[in-house]
């Protein structure tokens, strides 16, 4: 289950990210997370004003 808090959100994707994932597809596929989810993670997090940087493999 992720994190509801969008600060914990952000802290818990981009260690994922980080540690075991090369891209955000990667980590969507390895943590079972629907497309629809994906999509609301990156909602959050761009709500609290984080978008994903395919470049660094991360949120900020």
């Amino acid at each position: 289950m992720l994190p509801q808090d969008p600060v914990m959100l952000l802290s818990y994707i981009n260690t994922q990210l980080r540690d075991n994932y090369s891209c955000l597809e990667s980590l969507s596929d390895g943590l079972d997370i629907p497309k629809s989810d994906l999509d609301n993670v990156i909602r959050k997090l761009g709500e609290i004003g984080y978008r994903y940087d395919s470049s660094t493999n991360q949120f900020k």
